[in-house]
């Protein structure tokens, strides 16, 4: 069972009790929202604790930047691990502060020195950092540049690997990146299939010289010529040969391989917890990172044997702009919708957490079994979240009414949580989530993520 806290009755009156959630109800997906300040990413981090916890891999994307604070799981008693993250003339008083907080915290929620230290030695924690080399880098165009094993097992998750490549390369020339419409992507995509199904190298390099002499004469039933002219041939080879010369996208190239599968397979008995972090990106850069790794994602779950069990987590805290109404469409929307529909096959469990619920596409989040809801800030947000409870599976049942849950949310304070788990009935509850194992000190610099990395390894 994962522990994540206490409970009441939505009527706020009753003895507080252990918040238990058995870890297969994850496997329908949660929700979580909630305003700045809310407690949301402390719930958050509580959920991926206890997944941890419980031997469940756990895949984090980092929007923040403060996610990576799974590296600070400090040892209870001990200030002086607080100490370097401080500055002031007072640091060892705070650093006391901080860690008697804490500790007390840990002990209401009966976590002892033995739970965190068996935390930390059974959780493998890996930084990724694509762009940067302040975790680890990430090869964001290894599905291209490398041949994938899914070639030999299963060629639509690879052909759908490679795609999201092409189109990251052809977003970033500023081209047109459809796979369906583009000419220059089909192309693109054909030179490259042809050099992984033959064990070739399909790298940048080489597809510009394939642009250059063609070893095909035909794209499907057309001339080579007529399908793409020798002309635009030369503009699109000019092109990649800029990017491919500029220092800012060989650090997209380099760094560990594109692959969910080796992210999360256990290492040395250990459950591992891979934060991917992508605070330092741009808004248009994250989208186009985010779009290829959830299509990596979803080929990865595809792969899977059906499972009932929880095998794999994914928690994605801000899951602002990835997933809007129609008809907004960004790189990220259509793998995650997939995700949505598929992965509870799979054994695979997607946590949404977000503070803007009005940017949602509810009908996506129609098979979210769990749902915590904590303050909101205007009636807009409650109603739209209300409603958005209301359709998803089963409904509220008929001892719930809308009016009334609008009533309990409205009236939540700081770190307190409504809670809807079809599994139970859809049954309504209060959540008071518990004391964090991991410090959570919030957003790391680059500089800062270098050196807590470093001192975890």
């Amino acid at each position: 069972m994962l522990r994540l806290g206490l409970r009441l009755p939505p009527n706020g009156e009753g003895a507080l009790e252990d918040f238990r959630v058995r870890p297969e109800h994850l496997v329908t997906h949660a929700v979580v929202t909630g305003m700045t300040g809310s407690g949301k990413t402390g719930l958050v981090f509580v959920l991926v604790e206890e997944a941890l916890r419980a031997g469940v891999p756990v895949l984090v994307i980092d929007v923040k930047g403060d996610l990576a604070n799974l590296l600070l799981a400090f040892e209870p008693g001990d200030p002086s691990a607080f100490a370097p993250w401080l500055s002031g003339d007072d640091v060892q008083q705070q650093a006391e502060k901080l860690c008697a907080s804490r500790d007390k915290g840990l002990a209401r929620a009966n976590l002892g020195p033995a739970d965190v230290l068996k935390f930390a030695e059974r959780t493998a924690v890996r930084v990724l950092t694509p762009g940067t080399t302040s975790g680890e880098p990430v090869h964001l165009l290894s599905s291209l540049e490398r041949r994938s094993a899914l070639w030999d097992s299963d060629e639509e998750s690879a052909r759908d690997s490679l795609a999201s490549a092409v189109s990251l390369v052809l977003r970033l020339l500023g081209r047109d990146a459809d796979p369906a419409r583009s000419r220059e992507h089909v192309l693109l995509s054909v030179l490259a299939e042809r050099r992984l199904r033959a064990g070739q190298p399909a790298d940048l390099p080489s597809l510009l010289a394939d642009l250059d002499v063609p070893p095909i004469e035909k794209v499907g039933a057309m001339p080579i010529d007529r399908f793409v002219s020798k002309k635009d041939r030369n503009a699109l080879a000019a092109a990649l040969n800029a990017l491919i010369a500029s220092p800012s996208f060989e650090s997209w190239r380099r760094g560990a391989a594109l692959d969910v599968a080796e992210w999360l397979a256990p290492r040395e008995a250990k459950t591992n917890a891979v934060v991917l972090s992508v605070a330092h990106l741009d808004e248009e850069e994250r989208k186009l990172v985010l779009g290829l790794v959830f299509d990596e994602l979803l080929a990865y779950t595809r792969g899977l044997a059906g499972s009932s069990k929880l095998e794999a987590l994914v928690v994605i805290d801000e899951v602002y702009g990835m997933l809007p109404p129609h008809p907004a469409n960004p790189p990220t929307k259509r793998p995650l919708v997939s995700m949505m529909k598929q992965a509870r096959a799979f054994g695979v469990g997607v946590v949404l957490a977000t503070q803007n619920p009005m940017d949602l596409d509810y009908r996506a989040l129609s098979n979210a079994g769990l749902w915590f809801v904590g303050r909101l800030q205007t009636d807009a947000d409650r109603d739209r979240v209300i409603d958005g409870l209301a359709d998803a599976d089963g409904g509220l049942g008929d001892a719930t009414s809308k009016s009334a849950l609008h009533g309990v949310v409205k009236r939540l304070s700081r770190r307190w949580f409504l809670v809807r788990n079809v599994h139970d009935g859809n049954a309504c509850s209060l959540l008071q989530p518990r004391q964090t194992i991991c410090w959570l000190r919030g957003p790391m610099t680059r500089a800062e993520l270098r050196g807590a990395v470093r001192g975890r390894t």
